[in-house]
């Protein structure tokens, strides 16, 4: 079974047709699990409204959502161990970590090159 930890900025490319979306596209339709935090719902909310557009919750189909029991704080701070992301991209590498038994048995998926490298840096596959 292959995984996936998909960032927002993944599903706003394919929302909103940016460059480069079809290959992201292709890319999560090769996994066979697609997670992420529920605060991706946030985002893609946000990202909507920002652009006077209607969000369609079908977009969100197909994710299982972490939704952690217990503070991330390990986690953070194994994040910014190795680099400085803002806020939301911290908490999505360190949900990412949270669910991920081995970091290269999952992969990462985001359209930040900040948080790509460092979800490199972390193990996981980018």
């Amino acid at each position: 079974m292959n995984v996936a930890y998909v960032d927002t900025s993944s599903l706003i490319a394919i929302a909103f047709a940016e460059p480069g979306y079809g290959g992201v596209a292709d890319r999560l339709n090769s996994y066979s699990r697609l997670l992420s935090s529920n605060l991706l719902e946030a985002e893609m909310r946000a990202a909507f409204a920002r652009e006077n557009r209607e969000f369609d919750r079908r977009r969100l189909m197909g994710l299982e959502w972490i939704i952690p029991d217990r503070p991330l704080s390990p986690e953070f701070g194994t994040v910014l161990d190795i680099g400085y992301v803002r806020g939301a991209d911290l908490w999505h590498l360190a949900t990412a970590l949270h669910v991920a038994r081995e970091p290269e048995d999952m992969a990462f998926i985001t359209l930040d090159d900040r948080q790509q490298n460092l979800a490199g840096r972390l193990g996981f596959n980018t």
